[in-house]
């Protein structure tokens, strides 16, 4: 999948660049990329999330040796 994201960001960079005014390729780039591959990033990494705040919660129950 980070493969799919890079070549995004690419896609969309260039894209960026073509713009008429720096404002409208920063905006471009913003809503086009940073925006949707962070919802997408956050959504797929919830499963990680729960799996730290276990090993963290395991961690807090475990006495240390």
């Amino acid at each position: 999948m980070l493969i799919v994201a890079l070549a995004w960001v690419y896609v969309v960079l260039l894209m960026a660049l073509t713009e008429p005014t720096v404002v409208a390729g920063m905006m471009t780039f913003l809503l086009y990329c940073a925006l949707p591959l962070g919802i997408l990033f956050y959504v797929t990494g919830g499963k990680r999330r729960k799996r730290r705040r276990e090993r963290q919660a395991a961690a807090r129950r475990e006495p240390p040796p």
